[in-house]
């Protein structure tokens, strides 16, 4: 459902997305990778590009191949950087790169938004997901963050609270709307890629051990592609707005812990 498409891909060198980049060229799509890193095996068009700026954004848009299919935001950093600029690269850059793209993707296309189980807490936090959803493009969000007494430790999971909250509206919105366009996020729970060891500084080694034990395994970046590619193909044509936990049952243990049931 693949072959013959064209897919940008970003964080494209590493992890998750790099997996991504392999098994959709497998299955015949051409790659469109962007990363600050060059990739280890060669693409068919490669962006060096930081997300996380106006000026890498605009870099990335002027480059990009007027039309493609679907687009999958993969690049993300951990939250060690500090809170304004993890949320820069993790939402504030990912949002207004889609958004700049959205016309240039063909009718029907599809983005992937690459989440995390982190997110979860959104509905908890919801008045405070809405406020920083609200702010526009790269502004200061030191003002923001202090309202909000955002600690540089909660910022990778506030980052995912926003993109799961905008994923929702985003897929109603008439720039994505109008055109067909679907946007849906996947949320890993957690994966054995680079970053996990940043995520056992940041969180703990209980939080992050008592995540895997619950079910079973961590994850693998092969078990997260498939699912992120199958929200790219026309088989999920009537799938949009929606969040698919690929995370060995561990949401729905949270739920269960949580709820009470």
């Amino acid at each position: 459902m693949l072959l013959g498409k064209t897919i940008v891909i970003t964080g494209i060198s590493s992890g998750i997305g790099a997996r991504i980049g392999e098994l959709a060229v497998a299955e015949g799509a051409d790659i469109v990778g962007v990363d600050l890193n060059p990739p280890a095996r060669p693409l068919d068009a490669f962006i060096k590009a930081d997300i996380g700026s106006a000026q890498g954004v605009a870099e990335i848009v002027q480059t990009l191949p007027r039309r493609f299919d679907a687009l999958c935001n993969v690049a993300g950093v951990s939250g060690m950087i500090g809170a304004a600029k993890t949320l820069a690269i993790n939402f504030y850059g990912l949002r207004e790169l889609t958004e700049a793209l959205a016309p240039r993707l063909r009718e029907g296309g599809a983005v992937v938004n690459v989440a995390s189980i982190a997110g979860y807490g959104w509905r908890a936090n919801l008045e405070r997901a809405k406020a920083f959803v609200s702010a526009r493009g790269f502004s200061d969000l030191g003002p923001l963050l202090a309202a909000h007494q955002v600690p540089d430790g909660e910022a990778y999971p506030l980052s995912k609270e926003l993109l799961l909250l905008w994923t929702m509206r985003a897929a109603h919105q008439p720039l994505f709307k109008d055109r067909g366009l679907r946007i849906n996020a996947v949320s890993p729970g957690p994966v054995t890629t680079p970053i996990l060891k940043e995520f056992r500084q940041i969180f703990g080694d209980p939080r992050v051990d008592d995540d895997i034990a619950r079910v079973g395994r961590a994850g693998s970046a092969p078990d997260i592609a498939p699912a992120v590619l199958f929200l790219c193909s026309d088989g999920a044509r009537w799938i949009n707005g929606a969040n698919l936990p690929v995370d060995g049952g561990l949401e729905a243990s949270i739920n269960a812990t949580v709820l009470g049931f």
